[in-house]
């Protein structure tokens, strides 16, 4: 028997078609994986509590599991429509340990935590890392960053809004640590684009 919606509604909001839906947010993801810089629109985007967005809910229903501890910043984690509704859609166990995160959600890039913070994976397993999902207001404005390394043919451009603090040093350092080091997801509105470790950032210019 289905269980019934409570009051607010955190049993909703999950993908019309999960099969479906979860494909063509994973296709978008591994796109914009592959091609770091670039922005793929995303329109399956989920109904979600609030402060979650729909992006972020979207990815982390396709990504998260019940084999993929999930950490929230404060703002999330203070939200418990959103641990309820992370828990029906992904199964993923909650860790209040940012080291032991395979997903981490950010709802404030300003107040990202070092990404040092995060799990890092090892030489031998460089996949137990965390992959950081962080909302964003836009991929189409502020600050500008110019791109290089694997999936970029010459360059490429990706503009944040708002970026998080010393970004260009902390992804400096992260990538510094290669094979080791944390992916990121950054969750606009309508859309998503991906700066794996591997990828080289400098400011931009205009």
């Amino acid at each position: 028997m289905q269980a019934e919606p409570d009051a607010n509604g955190y049993l909703e909001g999950g993908f019309a078609d999960p099969v479906m839906g979860g494909q063509t947010i994973f296709r978008a993801i591994m796109q914009a994986m592959a091609e770091p810089g670039t922005i793929r629109p995303i329109s399956q985007a989920l109904r979600a509590p609030a402060p979650m967005t729909r992006t972020m809910a979207a990815i982390a229903a396709t990504l998260c599991d019940a084999d993929t501890p999930v950490w929230l910043d404060d703002a999330l984690a203070a939200a418990p429509q959103v641990i309820k509704w992370l828990g029906f859609h992904t199964g993923a166990p909650m860790t209040p340990h940012t080291d032991q995160a395979a997903f981490a959600l950010v709802s404030d890039s300003t107040a990202m935590p070092q990404l040092a913070a995060f799990a890092q994976g090892s030489d031998s397993y460089p996949d137990r890392s965390s992959t950081v999902i962080l909302a964003v207001e836009s991929l189409a404005s502020g600050d500008a960053f110019d791109l290089s390394g694997p999936g970029i043919r010459t360059s490429a451009r990706l503009r944040l809004t708002p970026a998080p603090a010393d970004f260009i040093a902390q992804w400096t350092a992260n990538g510094a640590q290669f094979p080791c080091g944390v992916d990121l997801i950054l969750a606009a509105p309508d859309a998503v684009a991906c700066l794996p470790r591997t990828t080289r950032i400098r400011q931009g210019e205009g």
